[in-house]
């Protein structure tokens, strides 16, 4: 494996690239009209138009990626995050014309993204689930199985993933109707209208568990992060380790993890989630079968370059690490920096960033592509960049995260960073008893 297409944009694109060429693989770039500035561009061996910005008519454009693929001689090809990257089709077509898809096997990616078939294949191998259905077949069933799991619960797209098709129902007189909007929101995100029935596990913690696996049935897991801090069910802030995670319940979590991989034949990375109760009691959500946007934090605490990891894992290598060699030290925090306005609903204000000044100093990392005289598009995801920070404890990290994001200047768009400023000063988050209902909380006194 010497040529490597990156099929995204952004800083996955970047920071894909940045590790290829560390181990010495050449890189191709693609990027839509509009995108031509952008630094994975330039920083790539070679650089290939693939269509109009709408991702649609480019990085959703399989066609065009793959015609790109052939004619540049590339021998794989890395989805990044978001996009193609968990599309089993997309896979199963690399495979078919001889090029690496860097990430799990088409059928791994199949089972773990039908949410219920992911759900009967963990029960099976042992991992904790939260109670509830398959796929609903009408509204009877639904009512039915709603009173025996008992409310509230939550409805959820079968082939779903970031907050889509989800709905929170909490009496019996709201079922029928959030039913018909979370299955027109599963056939308009995914072309699915499935929908299975959750019991809802009241503020909860999010915590997924890194697992790193090869293909030769090796599978390690690389400890927690903890994503409680969400808005509309999409994460702002990640940390690792997880503040009330025992040394015990982490060891717990983790077999878990690996024997869901496990239970999938899973290569590379991929991130196991579990939803965590207030007694401890933890249950899978989904298995996010790629490299996930918080990723650095695990490698601020264990010291492994997750993108390399997984280039290696694609190349047919065994893993160079057991359980028993990974150590964590320290506490690392990320903040996602978005072009959006929490003032107005985390409406996204995409326009011409005037000033763009980033953090520096020591254990602070900026992930992204932000920069002076850069018109942020309308067109993709609102992140611009990641400010990741690292601490010898948590006091420390949160410390550092401060000062980076009061050193960061931007102009010209509205960003979530005086909100993040207000999440790390928040008595709940420094006390590390908080939940998925933090954020909820602080908007609410704001108001």
């Amino acid at each position: 494996m010497t040529r490597v297409l990156i099929a995204n944009r952004g800083e996955i694109a970047l920071r894909v690239i940045r590790a290829c060429r560390e181990l010495g693989m050449e890189t191709i770039a693609v990027y839509a009209q509009g995108d031509e500035d952008t630094p994975h561009v330039a920083l790539a061996d070679e650089q290939y138009c693939i269509g109009p910005a709408p991702a649609g008519l480019s990085y959703l454009n399989v066609q065009n990626i793959l015609t790109v693929a052939l004619e540049a001689k590339a021998d794989a090809i890395h989805p990044g995050y978001g996009f193609l990257a968990e599309n089993p089709g997309f896979a199963k077509l690399c495979h078919s014309l001889g090029l690496v898809f860097i990430g799990p096997s088409p059928e791994a990616i199949e089972a773990m993204g039908n949410k219920t078939r992911a759900r009967e294949l963990m029960e099976a191998a042992g991992v904790p689930v939260v109670p509830g259905t398959g796929p609903l077949t009408d509204g009877a069933e639904a009512e039915a199985m709603a009173a025996e799991i008992g409310y509230p619960i939550m409805l959820k797209a079968a082939a779903g993933g970031g907050g889509k098709g989800m709905r929170l129902v909490e009496e019996q007189e709201s079922l029928s109707r959030a039913l018909e909007i979370a299955r027109s929101e599963g056939e308009a995100a995914f072309g699915d209208a499935r929908v299975y029935m959750e019991k809802y596990i009241q503020c909860p913690r999010h915590v997924e568990i890194q697992v790193l696996a090869d293909n030769h049935g090796n599978v390690v897991h690389l400890g927690e992060r903890d994503c409680s801090v969400q808005r509309r069910h999409q994460k702002l802030l990640e940390e690792a380790p997880c503040p009330v995670l025992t040394p015990d319940l982490r060891a717990r979590m983790g077999e878990a993890a690996v024997r869901a991989a496990k239970a999938v034949n899973y290569s590379g990375v991929g991130t196991v989630e579990f939803l965590l109760d207030k007694e401890g009691k933890f249950y899978f959500m989904e298995m996010n079968t790629r490299i996930q946007v918080e990723h650095p934090v695990t490698e601020m605490i264990t010291g492994i370059d997750l993108v390399k990891a997984q280039l290696q894992a694609a190349a047919g290598e065994q893993l160079a690490i057991t359980q028993e060699d990974i150590e964590f030290r320290g506490w690392a925090i990320e903040c996602r920096i978005n072009a959006e306005d929490p003032q107005r609903g985390f409406r996204p204000a995409p326009g011409l960033i005037q000033e763009w000044q980033g953090p520096g100093g020591p254990w602070v990392r900026v992930d992204g592509v932000a920069r002076s005289g850069w018109q942020v598009p309308p067109h993709y995801d609102s992140m611009i960049a990641k400010i990741i920070v690292w601490g010898q404890d948590r006091e420390e990290a949160i410390a550092r995260m401060k000062r980076a994001l009061l050193e960061t200047r931007v102009e010209g768009i509205p960003t979530t960073i005086p909100l993040h400023l207000e999440i790390i000063a928040s008595k709940d988050f420094i006390s590390g008893n908080y939940s998925t209902a933090l954020l909820g909380r602080l908007l609410e006194k704001g108001r």
